[in-house]
């Protein structure tokens, strides 16, 4: 990175770019950012890793933003190699003049920087253009490129917005667009058992139309492992403007020294069935269901269907069907 030096000013319009871009967002980041940078125009573009495409996010100061544009740029050779060294790319960079001339020359624009946003562990999310009608000043380029891992924020499509007291650690999840799509949660691991079921999206559906906040229950995955699984509506994407749900989970054993088939009859037992409509459900006889629900009361500590149902449901004993 080039060596620049800075003001006071300078570092105080660092330090609050960061905190602009967790309370405000794309526009409180530029305020900041414009106290040491004359930024007349600015366009945030997010990669969004479920398509591998790339869209424009937030703009300002643009009579226009074409909807082909950022893949467009995304495509220029001079732009994967500013990615491959993480360095802003100066507008008229030799393989851009045609992009130029298209989309900024004919609205006045003279003076131009587009820097790739990385988090600051290297994840890609994609790209921020500036522009002025003027020169931007020399400390310009290494401003940009310090305070790229905090803009890249912005543009980070995986964000999610969900209560963080829901989930304790040791989980792992995934969230889910109503639509089918995955994506990963910031913050928490990935789940290679949620992306691996192709039927977590339908549960993920059923749950986003029910008027449930939250759910809890039991799944056994394909390999044979029990998980304890937890849902939250969430909002998905920039700012959580999309309906969705997170799922977490992570390995267990079943509670209580319950058996599965013990597990099935609590869980049909909470859904409000009798014992001759689980008896016909899972194939057996009413007297042998009578003899698993003695066992489960007496290992759960209650003496009534209502009691075992509240307990159940309260601590997520039941067994999660997937669609």
């Amino acid at each position: 990175m080039d060596q620049i030096s800075l003001s006071a000013r300078h570092l105080h319009a660092i330090a609050e770019l960061g905190f602009r871009v967790a309370q405000d967002g794309a526009h409180g980041a530029m305020t900041a950012l414009r106290q040491v940078i004359p930024v007349e125009a600015y366009e945030f573009v997010a990669f969004d890793p479920a398509t591998g495409r790339h869209r424009s996010l937030v703009s300002a100061g643009y009579a226009r933003v074409d909807a082909d544009a950022a893949e467009e740029y995304t495509s220029l050779a001079p732009y994967r190699r500013a990615m491959s060294l993480k360095e802003p790319l100066v507008m008229g960079s030799p393989g851009t003049e045609r992009y130029f001339r298209r989309h900024l020359e004919p609205y006045g624009w003279r003076a131009g920087i587009t820097t790739p946003l990385f988090l600051s562990e290297g994840r890609y999310t994609g790209l921020l253009h500036l522009h002025s009608r003027d020169d931007f000043p020399p400390e310009a380029g290494p401003v940009i490129s310090a305070v790229s891992p905090a803009l890249a924020h912005v543009t980070d499509l995986t964000r999610c917005v969900i209560d963080p007291l829901g989930l304790p650690s040791g989980f792992q999840a995934m969230a889910y667009e109503r639509g089918g799509r995955c994506r990963t949660v910031a913050g928490w691991p990935p789940s290679e058992a949620l992306r691996a079921e192709p039927a977590m999206a339908g549960l993920a559906r059923e749950f986003i139309d029910s008027r449930e906040l939250s759910r809890r229950g039991l799944w056994l995955d394909g390999t044979g492992q029990w998980r304890e699984v937890r849902i939250h509506r969430a909002g998905v994407g920039f700012h959580g403007a999309i309906q969705g749900a997170v799922i977490a989970e992570r390995p267990c054993a079943l509670p209580y020294e319950l058996t599965a088939r013990e597990l099935e009859v609590l869980s049909r037992v909470a859904r409000g069935d009798s014992n001759p409509q689980i008896a016909a459900a899972l194939v057996l006889s009413v007297r042998t269901v009578t003899t698993h629900l003695e066992h489960v009361f007496a290992k759960l500590g209650c003496d009534s269907r209502t009691r075992l149902t509240t307990k159940a449901l309260a601590e997520g004993l039941c067994r999660l069907d997937l669609p």
